[in-house]
């Protein structure tokens, strides 16, 4: 993943590991554990959906609290002074990231799931399965897109920026976007969970990985470096564990109808690769570099998909087609950007014969 670092410095991103190359895989497995699961104790997992306090369930809610806080705390949103260096990356990013992809999100949502393939999808799951695609997109990518960034030569003080920006309009914006979209989707908008799921998935976590942030940084970078280290694992296990207790729920629902994941993709994948190549053209028109254009592109293309399953499991429950939505994510998430990653890096000489080459 990423390392953090003190405002101004550019952080210093490894590879992508072996749990985040083969995430597709651990998905994959974990949705076969789950149903397994599912089938043999559901009595376990009834228990473990009855713990909830204020329809936020307690179990869920520790385990997104170990998957968030980790990646925030690579967030140094001392970097917001460098957004005016590259205000035209920055722009683009804002605007397919707030403007754009959460209602291209919703409108192919409606294509797809209430029209293409309503007939073979439960009519009762409907608008949770868009409800949660809605709240897929409305959630920016944190974390993975300093990898993207990474494999594609990005200015890594750029994608620091951009992100610790995204990260400060999603405590505002996050609530009032989905709100305001599912309320145009005709879909019920309980905005007291809202609220809560947004204090607790992204107000908190915020305030609890920057003064751990600060504390470890007092110890030196590299206390710092080595604490990330050891703590990065935590994040990726907790993922997995909450996708097995979704398929626990979700088991029937699946082997009833199996090809439902892959008509979820659909709009998803038309969503990455229209976003992806927006940002990415809006980036070569404006004569912005290379190095920006890539994470620009890449955030707009990804999400924080750990938000999205956290705030649609306390909106909607385990059993939602929502829920399922937002997996579906987290399942096409590494292959798909790998893949926009390869076509930016070998479209770079197209790129750069591009209008305005005086700026490069």
């Amino acid at each position: 993943m990423t390392q953090a670092t003190t405002a101004g410095r550019a952080p210093a991103v490894s590879s992508m590991s072996v749990f985040e190359r083969f995430l597709t895989i651990w998905v994959l497995l974990c949705i076969v554990a789950g149903i397994a699961l599912g089938q043999f104790a559901p009595g376990v997992f009834q228990a473990i959906g009855r713990m909830e306090v204020a329809q936020v369930n307690l179990p869920v809610g520790l385990l997104i609290w170990v998957m968030v806080i980790p990646m925030l705390l690579k967030v140094d949103f001392g970097a917001l002074g460098q957004v005016r260096q590259h205000w035209r990356g920055i722009g683009v990013t804002l605007f397919v990231n707030w403007a754009v992809k959460p209602f291209s999100m919703a409108l192919l949502a409606w294509i797809f799931i209430r029209q293409v393939f309503a007939q073979w999808l439960p009519a009762d799951q409907l608008d949770s399965y868009v409800a949660g695609l809605i709240l897929l997109a409305a959630a920016p990518c944190t974390a993975m897109v300093f990898v993207w960034s990474r494999l594609t030569g990005g200015d890594p003080v750029f994608t620091l920026s951009q992100v610790a920006l995204n990260d400060t309009i999603m405590v505002f914006a996050f609530a009032p976007i989905v709100g305001l979209l599912l309320g145009l989707s005709a879909i019920t908008v309980p905005w007291d969970t809202l609220l809560v799921s947004v204090v607790l998935y992204i107000v908190v976590p915020v305030i609890l990985a920057q003064l751990w942030r600060r504390a470890l940084l007092r110890r030196g970078q590299a206390a710092f470096d080595a604490a990330l280290a050891r703590i990065a694992p935590l994040s990726i296990a907790a993922l997995l564990l909450t996708l097995v207790l979704l398929f626990a729920f979700q088991g029937q629902a699946i082997l009833r109808q199996p090809l439902v994941i892959a008509m979820l993709a659909v709009p998803i994948l038309i969503q990455v690769f229209f976003n992806s190549g927006l940002a990415y053209w809006l980036n070569r028109r404006l004569g912005e570099q290379h190095s920006i254009a890539c994470p620009s592109a890449l955030i707009g293309a990804s999400n924080f998909f750990e938000l999205a399953v956290a705030a649609a499991i306390s909106l909607f429950g385990f059993q939602s087609g929502a829920a399922l939505a937002t997996v579906v994510g987290v399942l096409i998430e590494v292959p798909v950007m790998l893949l926009v990653v390869r076509v930016v890096n070998r479209s770079r000489g197209w790129y750069e014969c591009g209008p305005n080459p005086s700026t490069r």
